[in-house]
């Protein structure tokens, strides 16, 4: 029994064991200490099917050995071109949402082109050069949002009516469009049926692509280039592909978290989401070569419900409305030990 415990703690990993038991204690103490536990249910669901996607975008760089991608803010913006340029071009209702899937790909497939490119030149620093793409492309968008000719009334700011707002509600055009499809209600808890539909889909594809000729070819690229390219995988390719379908994935995650959260956020929210979704992934269980399915859900899932429920808990505690400073504490606590764990994983 003791060796089959010792196995299992192994296999899972003890900090990541201290980090479910923790989520589990704070599911019991909610209602311990008068927190609304099924509105707690409710929002881990919705945050892990808004983020989820994001978290995803994620494998395909690692099966690759590209290394977790913290460019992941190209993919964003390639999302975010399309979220404003559909509302620009009129379009309303969930018409919107697919319009802004549509306008966003051809966006991230050339950035993730350029990026790939750019990755395939510095092999063996890719992380570090991903982090450069990342911080730069957001600063650069910080000034082409003002100087980009949009022209929509609710989009702009009102005193010059030119430059794009910090925030833009999507009341009217794709708000909750996923959420509420399919919404099952169970009690007191919502689930919002479509947008886990939508990663379940993704998911299953990245699952099927990876047992694929080409997606095998990318496994065994991440796992040793040299003998890929002895068995005549194009190396390069395979990379490319891989950096094309991260910053595709990142361009739909952020179109659905921004459906979930109801509003586009501009300038600077793109740079704090790609460390989030990096730790979310690497708690889940992956590493900088490795990464499944089963990494993505978990690790989501544990990130979101501890970001979640620990400053509700800990309000609900101290009798104080902290919650902010909490959020922030629980957050990079959780990215301050999935990055250690990285450096950990590849000394």
């Amino acid at each position: 029994m003791k060796e089959k415990m010792a196995s299992f703690v192994a296999s899972f990993g003890l900090p990541r064991l201290i980090i479910t038991g923790f989520l589990l204690a704070l599911f019991i103490l909610a209602p311990i200490v008068g927190v609304d536990l099924p509105m707690q249910i409710t929002n881990v669901i919705n945050r892990f099917s808004w983020n989820a996607i994001l978290v995803l975008a994620m494998v395909p760089m690692v099966h690759s050995g590209c290394g977790l991608n913290f460019g992941l803010p190209l993919g964003i913006i390639s999302g975010l071109l399309g979220a404003t340029m559909s509302l620009e071009f009129g379009f309303t209702g969930p018409m919107s949402f697919i319009m802004a899937v549509v306008i966003s790909t051809p966006f991230a497939l050339v950035l993730g082109m350029g990026y790939g490119a750019l990755l395939n030149r510095i092999k063996g620093g890719e992380m570090m050069i991903a982090t450069y793409v990342g911080f730069s492309s957001v600063s650069f968008m910080c000034m082409m949002w003002l100087l980009l000719p949009y022209h929509k009334a609710d989009m702009v700011w009102g005193l010059a009516g030119k430059g794009l707002r910090t925030t833009i509600s999507l009341e009217g055009y794709y708000d909750k469009v996923l959420s509420n499809f399919l919404q099952i209600n169970i009690g007191k808890v919502s689930i919002p049926v479509g947008a886990l539909l939508l990663f379940a889909l993704l998911a299953f594809a990245m699952w099927a692509f990876l047992h694929t000729k080409t997606g095998t070819a990318m496994t065994a690229v991440g796992s040793n280039a040299t003998f890929a390219k002895a068995a005549g995988i194009k190396v390069d390719k395979i990379r490319m592909l891989s950096v094309v379908m991260s910053t595709w994935l990142a361009a739909i995650g952020i179109l659905v978290y921004e459906q979930g959260f109801g509003f586009i956020q501009l300038y600077m929210a793109p740079f704090y989401m790609a460390l989030p979704a990096v730790s979310a992934i690497l708690i889940g269980g992956a590493s900088v070569n490795k990464a499944t399915i089963m990494n993505v859900i978990l690790g989501t899932f544990l990130f979101q419900g501890i970001v979640t429920m620990t400053p509700t808990v800990m309000n609900s505690v101290i009798h104080t409305d902290m919650s902010e400073v909490i959020r922030v504490i629980a957050s990079n606590g959780m990215i301050l030990y999935a990055l250690t764990r990285r450096s950990e994983v590849t000394r």
